[in-house]
């Protein structure tokens, strides 16, 4: 948790009074992405398990396809660097090559996604089932998971879990980031994703749902709201959104099928 937070001076003030106190912020953090001696991108993260957030983030933008591609990784963490290079050393295609400084993904986020990502994508296919009880029982364990977003309220969380159990946790100050070291720490631990469920606590957008849907995952839950193309790719590529699950309730907006109500 010290890696993820600083302690700062602060002035607190209320209607009638002063004092100066102690506060727990995030930390913010840039790494670059160097894939094969080419500079990827520049993202603002937390300066937190960055290995897997690079492979995450490779993997979710199709620029790597296989665990069995990285021949090496190399983490730099004091100059902010993660350089990953693959078996083939294959170029890039040119329209990936450009650098970006992206931010940390709380607006449109990192994303080299187009509208035949969507086009192009296979169907996720799944016999799970989860009830409301699980999932009102998985988003409350999810919710007292983080110690930085309890420190903080700076953070945003993500996890993959079975219908019982939090399986892989973490947190970024990017929602983005966060989905994506998900899916890092997955693909480097050999840890499956299919027939799984990812909890996220940000919201839900084309490009997270691209993200899980590349994955295979074919349930998405989230305390906050999805935005219309969000559903819509959710809808087109067969994946349960369940958003707005707060307190005992929730909105399920597609694919409610693999949500069991009152025991069915």
């Amino acid at each position: 948790m010290d890696n993820d937070t600083e302690k700062l001076a602060v002035l607190k003030l209320t209607e009638t009074s002063s004092s100066s106190i102690e506060d727990i912020v995030a930390k913010e953090f840039p790494l670059t992405i160097i894939l094969n001696n080419r500079e990827v991108v520049t993202l603002l993260c937390s300066p937190a398990n960055l290995r897997y957030l690079a492979v995450g983030f490779l993997f979710s933008e199709g620029l790597l396809k296989s665990k069995d591609e990285i021949k090496k990784i190399l983490v730099d963490n004091r100059r902010g660097v993660v350089r990953v290079e693959t078996e083939g050393d294959e170029e890039l295609a040119t329209d990936a090559l450009f650098k970006r400084f992206i931010t940390s993904g709380c607006g449109r986020g990192a994303s080299f996604y187009s509208a035949l990502d969507a086009q192009d994508q296979v169907k996720v296919k799944s016999r799970l089932k989860i009830s409301t009880l699980e999932v009102l029982a998985l988003v409350h364990e999810f919710q007292h998971r983080s110690q930085v977003y309890r420190s903080t309220g700076g953070v945003h969380s993500a996890a993959l879990c079975d219908i019982s159990d939090i399986l892989v946790f973490n947190e970024d100050i990017g929602r983005h980031n966060a989905v994506d070291k998900i899916f890092g720490a997955c693909i480097l631990n050999n840890i499956a994703t299919d027939d799984h469920i990812l909890i996220t606590s940000g919201r839900i957008s084309s490009e997270i749902l691209l993200k899980i849907a590349r994955r295979n995952v074919p349930v998405i839950v989230s305390k906050s709201a999805p935005t219309n193309l969000g559903v819509k790719l959710a809808n087109d590529l067969g994946v349960t959104l369940v958003g707005f699950v707060r307190g005992k309730r929730m909105n399920v907006y597609t694919h409610d099928e693999r949500i069991a109500t009152n025991g069915k």
